[in-house]
């Protein structure tokens, strides 16, 4: 069954029913004026192949070094476009610089790899106790003290959704009511640990900071960089790195014109390659309520432990070749307009759960000249290029620019 007929069923369900069976597994994001022209959804389906990729040339991987592929599922809404009115204003802390040459990239497995019918392996849930015992412990808890449950719905629960299914005509797949996630609850703090090692810590009443301190939606760098000194004092333990980094990640406005960022550390620590994959992989980032008061923290720790094997890396202007040459993989629906047009380039590991691998590639942020408004506000469309040759990846996109 796919899920979209689930959410079809689903649609007959009350909304307090939905909110049993579902709160858990929802994830506060950004304001929601930020990505209205957009469509939020695209932001966690930034590198979604579109049907029709054919192969560059066929692939011939050592013997020791395994042939990977690219999803080709397409969902979600909009594009990944970022409005500003010149590229210096879209901001991050990547650690990667084009001058550090690495000549190979490590490939991982995704454990928490997801097809149309949900995750294909089963959450490790010795792992996702071990980080929730862990943050209890940050946070001052006695995890003893306390009784750690899941989010596994209720027999009840269970039943009436079962009955609503039935009467839509469909079944509850099998594994559906299964627990994704383990939750300790102490007095005004949540955790929640699900099967990506995310943590989710909440708090209830929200933490309001200190007068002095501007923590809103819509604060300013230098704002945000001053709550990261009093969050990084306050919060040591919690953040829990080496060398944490900051990250204030954004700087692209909303349609009514309001510039916002995020506020965010990553593990610095280690050679150029340890920092890119903790900019990618070992982050964690706060968020402010509506008030400016602190009401959750999101602490990324995604399990590394499977390693494919590290392979052959391109430069950025090999992958700006393969940009202009029409292998990339977006959500933007415009053609790529070409080479004059791209702003910037930087290295990444997006976190996507269709991939059954987690590759490196190259994000190249080009201006999209019909996008442009009256007013001088641009759009910058993200472009994606794997950063490993070739000749490894099975069905090595293959785009003239737009949807198929």
């Amino acid at each position: 069954m796919k899920k979209e007929d689930i959410c079809d069923a689903l649609n007959f369900l009350s909304d307090a029913l939905i909110e049993e069976t579902g709160r858990l597994r929802e994830h506060p994001g950004r304001p929601a004026g930020r990505w209205l022209r957009w469509g939020a959804a695209a932001a966690c389906l930034l590198l979604t192949a579109a049907a029709g990729f054919r192969l560059l040339h066929p692939a011939q991987p050592s013997p020791d070094m395994p042939l990977l592929s690219i999803s080709e599922e397409v969902s979600g809404m909009g594009f990944e476009g970022y409005m500003a009115y010149d590229i210096s204003e879209l901001i991050n802390a990547n650690p990667w610089k084009e001058a550090a040459r690495l000549s190979s990239l490590p490939v991982y497995r995704n454990r928490e790899a997801c097809d149309e019918n949900g995750p294909v392996k089963k959450p490790d849930f010795e792992k996702m106790r071990a980080l929730l015992t862990d943050i209890a412990g940050r946070l001052g808890l006695d995890e003893s003290r306390f009784s750690i449950t899941d989010n596994a719905p209720d027999e009840k629960t269970r039943q009436q959704i079962t009955e609503k299914m039935e009467m839509a005509g469909d079944s509850v797949p099998e594994g559906y009511f299964e627990p994704s996630a383990l939750i300790l609850q102490a007095e005004g703090i949540k955790i929640e640990v699900d099967g990506s090692l995310t943590a989710e810590i909440s708090f209830s009443p929200a933490l309001r900071l200190p007068a002095e301190y501007s923590f809103h939606h819509f604060s300013s760098r230098q704002e945000l960089e001053q709550v990261a000194q009093y969050l990084s004092g306050q919060y040591a333990s919690l953040i829990g790195m080496q060398k944490p980094q900051l990250n204030i990640t954004g700087g692209d406005y909303n349609i009514y014109l309001q510039q916002g960022y995020q506020l965010e550390f990553f593990e610095g620590a280690g050679g150029a390659l340890d920092r890119l994959l903790g900019y990618s992989f070992k982050r964690i980032a706060f968020y402010c309520d509506d008030e400016g008061a602190l009401f959750l923290v999101r602490l990324f720790q995604t399990d590394l432990s499977e390693k494919v094997g590290d392979y052959p890396a391109i430069t950025a202007q090999q992958a700006e070749k393969l940009l202009l040459e029409g292998h990339y993989l977006t959500s933007v629906p415009c053609e790529m307009p070409g080479a004059a047009y791209i702003k910037k380039v930087e290295l990444l590991y997006p976190v996507r759960g269709q991939e059954k691998e987690f590759l490196p590639y190259y994000r190249f942020y080009v201006e999209l000249p019909e996008e442009e408004r009256e007013n001088g506000l641009k759009t910058y469309g993200a472009y994606y290029v794997p950063a490993i040759e070739s000749r490894y990846i099975a069905n090595m996109p293959q785009r003239g620019g737009g949807f198929h």
